[in-house]
């Protein structure tokens, strides 16, 4: 079983790209201080390094 990841927003998707916007999106981000938890996949992983400038993550 993959260990799950506890990925917050921490700053906003305003004046951003597409492509980072959408990643959020994916992500499940809506909101900054938005919680959400995710399977430590490789394709959450790279999403997650995509928009690492915008989420902290922790191990659940």
């Amino acid at each position: 079983m993959a260990k799950k990841l506890q990925v917050k927003q921490l700053k906003s998707s305003i004046k951003r790209p597409q492509n980072q916007k959408r990643t959020l999106e994916a992500l499940g981000l809506k909101k900054i201080g938005q919680v959400v938890e995710h399977e430590a996949t490789p394709n959450i992983l790279g999403m997650i390094d995509k928009v690492k400038h915008l989420v902290s993550t922790q191990e659940a």
